[in-house]
């Protein structure tokens, strides 16, 4: 199983601004990053017009375009149920990854660094848990917890090399 990291915050303080930053500085450090989004907004990755568009919307399920550059595989929720991180993850090609970066996903009980800026409404404590491996902010913070400067990606994914190492020496159990 390819280890999971997920980035959590309250919308609006940069999670995806950190991971296009974190993702090119990862790669430079030979660590093959997958990423899972999840969104609360209603999503389409397929534009109308398109012949797997139309053949989704005449009632197919599940619709997967491939070609030499990429595949996508679209699967329709129907009942409106939350997907499962777990499995979403499974869905991935682990022969092709080091590390998959998970946005969002708040409430998983996987490892978790969590980001939070000065003046946000709502408290940093609202987000940590058992899971949280490390605090990233743009403000100091007291901390039992590794505090990161959110301001400096370049720290964060020597962070997360650091920890991706630390995983690998464990014996699997």
């Amino acid at each position: 199983m390819v280890p999971l990291l997920a980035i959590v915050a309250w919308s609006g303080t940069g999670k995806t601004t950190l991971l296009k930053q974190l993702i090119p500085l990862l790669k430079a450090k030979g660590i093959r990053p997958g990423l899972i989004k999840h969104t609360h907004h209603d999503m389409d990755v397929d534009k109308p017009g398109k012949d797997s568009y139309e053949l989704r919307k005449a009632g197919a399920d599940q619709v997967l375009v491939a070609s030499q550059q990429r595949w996508a595989l679209m699967t329709e929720t129907p009942f409106g149920e939350e997907p499962n991180l777990a499995w979403l993850a499974s869905r991935m090609d682990v022969t092709k990854l080091d590390l998959v970066l998970v946005e969002g996903f708040k409430g998983e009980a996987v490892p978790k660094i969590v980001l939070w800026r000065e003046g946000l409404a709502r408290s940093v404590d609202e987000l940590l848990d058992s899971s949280v491996i490390a605090v990233a902010s743009d403000n100091h913070l007291m901390s039992a917890l590794p505090v990161l400067d959110l301001n400096h990606p370049s720290c964060i994914a020597e962070f997360i090399v650091a920890w991706l190492e630390q995983i690998r020496s464990q014996p699997v159990s």
